[in-house]
C-alpha cells in the first residue's frame, strides 16, 4: 500500500511532512520546534511556555489586535502547547484559507513583535495560570510528584517555570532563547487535508529561514522512587505512582501501550475494575506511558476518600502484583482491538494526522498508523506478560496527598509494605 504521508527538508530550512486527504474540506497545519522546558537553564525556567503566549502577541507585520482579528477571520482554531521537550503551534483552517494561515504562522514563530510592554502584561496571566494550577488538585500533586521523580534535573521543573524565574527575565531574553531554538535544524512544518507536499513545498520555498544556534543535550535523566507524603486540605486523597517506563521512540511501544491499556486504559482495565467497580474506592483510576527521548516514565493516577487512602494505595499494589502472571489471551486481544480502532478512527481526522506527523522528530523515518495496527497485532501474550513483569519489579516512586488526619491514618508500615 502506497503510504499518503511524503516527506522533503528545504535546503537550510524546516523538514516537511504531509498526509494529503484530497477529500477533506480543511487542512491542519503544525510548527513543530524541538524544543520544552527540559532545554531551559534554571534561570531560563519557563521561558518556553511564556513564549507560546507571546508569539500570539504580534508579528513584525501585525500589532497583537491584528493578528488577533486575522486569526478570528479565518474562523478555524489556533492553539499551542509545550512540553518538556516539544513546542507546537497549530491551526486548522478551510483548504482555501491554507496558504494565509501557514504564512501567519511562520509570521509568529520567525519573526514575533514580541513588545516588553505585552510581556509584562502576559506575565501576570501567567502567574493567574499557575495560581489555576495550584488550585486544582490533581495538577498540583502531579507537579510536585514530578519534581521529586526527577529531582536536582530540568525534567523536574513545572513546565508553567516559577514567579521566580518569570519575573528574572524580560523580551529580550525571550528574543535570545527563539532565536537559538525555534529555528531550523530544531523545526517541522506538517500539513494534513486538503492540501499537497508540492504545495507546501513550493509555498515554503519562497521564505528566508533563520538558522538556531542551539545544541541540545538530552541525557542521564535519574529517576527516584520511594514514598512521597503530601499534606494538603482536600476532600479527596490523591495518588500517582510511576516507574520506569520506554523512551518515546522505543521498538517497545507496541507492546508498552498495550500492557497499558490493560492495566489502566479504559473501563474493562484491570484497575478500573478492582478499584472502581468491586470495591467503590474510586470515581476515576488510570494508567498512562510519558516517553522522552532518553527515558520515560510508566504512571498510575487517581483520587479516593480520604479515609480510604490507604486501602485504595494496598490494592493498587496489590493489582501490580498479580498483573504480569494473569494476564490472558482475551485481555491481550481486547486491548489489541482497542488500540487498532483508535489509531484508525485518527486516520479520519486531519488534526490527528497532523499530530502524527509531528512525531517524527523523534525518530529517523515516521511509520504510518497502518504499520502500527500491524506491530500491535503481532505482539504475544509471552512478550506482554515478560515485558510488564520487568517493568513492575522495577522501584517506583509513590506520592500521596491529603489532609494530616487522612495521612496520618495510614498504616505504618505503609512505604514498606509499598515498597517491599
Amino acid at each position: 500500500m502506497t503510504s499518503p504521508i511524503d516527506e522533503s527538508r528545504i535546503a537550510s530550512g524546516p523538514l516537511l511532512l504531509s498526509h494529503a486527504m484530497p477529500a477533506a474540506q480543511t487542512v491542519s497545519l503544525g510548527i513543530f520546534l524541538d524544543v520544552g522546558s527540559r532545554d531551559e537553564t534554571a534561570a531560563q525556567a519557563g521561558m518556553a511556555h511564556a513564549l507560546e503566549h507571546m508569539l500570539f502577541k504580534g508579528t513584525k507585520k501585525l500589532d497583537v489586535d491584528a493578528l488577533a482579528e486575522l486569526l478570528d477571520r479565518l474562523g478555524g482554531t489556533a492553539n499551542a502547547f509545550t512540553a518538556r521537550e516539544r513546542t507546537c503551534f497549530h491551526m486548522r483552517v478551510l483548504r482555501e484559507d491554507w496558504q494565509e494561515a501557514l504564512s501567519t504562522l511562520c509570521d509568529m514563530v520567525i519573526d514575533p513583535a514580541l513588545p516588553e510592554d505585552e510581556w509584562q502584561r502576559e506575565r501576570e496571566v501567567i502567574y493567574s495560570e499557575m495560581a489555576m494550577a495550584e488550585d486544582v488538585p490533581e495538577d498540583w500533586v502531579f507537579d510536585q510528584h514530578v519534581e521529586a521523580l526527577y529531582p536536582d534535573q530540568a525534567l523536574g521543573r513545572p513546565v508553567l517555570g516559577s514567579r521566580e524565574s518569570l519575573a528574572g527575565f524580560d523580551a529580550g531574553n525571550l528574543a535570545a532563547f527563539l532565536g537559538a531554538h525555534y529555528r531550523p535544524p530544531h523545526m517541522l512544518i506538517a500539513a494534513a487535508g486538503g492540501i499537497t507536499h508540492d504545495e507546501l513545498t513550493n509555498f515554503l520555498g519562497q521564505r528566508d529561514w533563520p538558522q538556531g544556534t542551539a545544541q541540545l543535550a538530552r541525557n542521564g535523566a535519574q529517576m527516584a522512587s520511594g514514598v512521597q507524603l503530601l499534606e494538603r486540605d482536600d476532600e479527596q486523597g490523591y495518588f500517582v505512582i510511576s516507574m520506569p517506563g520506554i523512551a518515546v521512540a522505543s521498538e517497545e511501544r507496541p507492546v508498552a501501550w498495550l500492557v497499558n491499556q490493560i492495566l489502566g486504559g479504559g473501563m474493562s482495565s484491570r484497575l478500573f475494575r478492582e478499584v472502581r467497580e468491586k470495591r467503590g474506592l474510586a470515581y476515576g483510576v488510570s494508567s498512562h506511558l510519558s516517553g522522552l527521548s532518553d527515558t520515560g516514565a510508566w504512571s498510575i493516577s487517581g483520587s479516593t476518600d480520604c479515609g480510604r487512602l490507604g486501602e485504595c494505595m494496598r490494592v493498587v499494589r496489590q493489582v501490580m502484583q498479580d498483573f504480569s502472571a494473569s494476564l490472558n489471551q482475551d485481555e491481550l486481544q481486547r486491548a489489541v482491538r482497542q488500540l487498532e480502532v483508535s489509531l484508525r478512527m485518527g486516520m479520519d481526522s486531519v488534526e490527528s494526522n497532523m499530530m502524527h506527523l509531528g512525531t517524527r522528530l523523534d525518530e529517523p523515518a515516521i511509520r504510518t498508523q497502518d504499520a502500527w495496527v500491524d506491530a500491535i497485532r503481532r505482539v504475544t501474550l509471552d512478550e506482554a506478560r515478560d515485558w510488564s513483569a520487568r517493568l513492575l519489579s522495577t522501584p517506583a516512586l509513590w506520592t500521596c496527598s491529603g489532609p494530616e488526619e487522612s495521612l496520618g491514618s495510614l498504616p505504618a508500615d505503609l512505604p514498606r509494605d509499598l515498597q517491599g
